[in-house]
């Protein structure tokens, strides 16, 4: 190493070093099911007018009106609840880091069930901020008594609440949800919603929201479009009341979504049907894979309100291990946290891909 890379490397932050990057595994020749992707492509048709209609987007100049009919659309899409404003960012990932940076005072926290998004943590720690991590309940129900507990003592600036969460693919309580909510208020900070895998659950949080208004001033609805079937398009938006919003938006970046990215937003949005109908075909999967799963000896699977299970197993590293060689790629996240000891988390693909999934499966796990 000569000198000079060697000094420059010293300038790099001790923590960041020492931290590991958000890994992403090659896919390459493998059934995809470890990332929680929609599986399905836009018809010939469709695809067709998304191209015409993207080669006449004027990429030479920066993004301009086109963002703000794509905020509209969304707001529509979502019926977003009165007195409420929307802020876009380049996925969900990177309105997490910005709210990390909007709320980063002296002594600020954040705080988060666990297991749960690694970006929850991570964008605190690139932020200089604390992470405070509450265990969920053994059945990965939200921990509420823990939860207050913690609030109070912590005074955290940003609770995290993913509705469902990951990798658990659960829905909480509402009660237990308002009851953590309720106790952020008491100490004036900030709810974030997640609601990620919004298509593929029975209930989003936007409701209570227009049920009690009041209550949710200080609560923001994260969502993306990546689960929508968008992965590709990198597209995420918060919902929050407008004084909030309007705050927040100050630290999001010029032109943060490319006019290519909105284009796609607003075509998938004027085809939305479409959408919903591979949503649907997606839970459906999602529900005949849980059943057979669950008739498998040593197989434990989740309850899902999610496009992904959580199962445990007897040995995750071997099955993991047989479903690559045989063509299939999982996610094995039994080292991610003990409470997810001997689990997988299986993404639900289509009809062809989740046979394949079960018929892969070790005969021995």
């Amino acid at each position: 190493m000569s000198d000079r890379l060697d000094a420059a490397l010293q300038r790099i932050r001790r923590d960041v070093q020492g931290m590991h990057a958000y890994a992403i595994q090659d896919a390459t020749g493998l059934i995809k099911l470890d990332a929680m992707e929609n599986p399905y492509r836009l018809p010939a048709a469709l695809q067709q007018a998304l191209g015409e209609r993207l080669g006449a987007v004027a990429i030479n100049r920066y993004p301009g009106p086109r963002i703000e009919d794509l905020k509209r659309a969304l707001a529509a899409h979502i019926g977003l609840p009165a007195g409420a404003a929307l802020m876009l960012g380049n996925g969900s990932d990177e309105l997490i880091s910005l709210l990390a940076m909007a709320c980063d005072q002296p002594g600020a926290t954040i705080l988060a069930p666990l297991p749960g998004f690694v970006m929850y943590e991570m964008s605190a720690r690139l932020q200089g901020l604390r992470f405070v991590g509450v265990p969920l309940r053994a059945d990965f129900e939200l921990d509420a008594d823990a939860m207050v507990e913690a609030i109070a003592r912590e005074r955290p600036a940003i609770t995290y609440l993913a509705y469902p969460n990951n990798p658990t693919a659960n829905l909480w309580q509402p009660a237990a949800m308002r009851r953590v909510i309720d106790a952020v208020a008491a100490v004036g900070g900030l709810v974030v919603v997640d609601e990620a895998y919004q298509p593929f659950a029975s209930h989003t949080w936007l409701d209570e929201w227009r049920a009690e208004p009041a209550a949710h001033g200080h609560v923001l609805v994260m969502r993306t479009l990546s689960k929508f079937g968008l992965a590709g398009v990198r597209l995420g938006y918060l919902v929050g009341a407008q004084p909030l919003v309007h705050e927040l938006d100050k630290v999001r970046p010029p032109y943060n979504v490319s006019s290519l990215n909105a284009e796609c937003a607003l075509f998938a949005l004027e085809h939305a049907d479409v959408f919903a109908e591979q949503a649907a075909a997606i839970r459906a999967e999602r529900e005949r894979l849980l059943a057979a799963l669950a008739a498998l000896p040593g197989v434990q699977p989740y309850p899902s309100q999610a496009n992904m299970i959580l199962v445990r197993v007897p040995d995750a590293t071997k099955a993991f291990t047989g479903l690559r060689a045989r063509g299939v790629l999982i996610k094995n996240v039994s080292t991610m946290h003990p409470m997810l000891a001997h689990c997988l988390r299986l993404t639900v693909g289509t009809p062809a891909e989740n046979d394949a999934l079960l018929a892969a499966l070790p005969p021995s796990l």
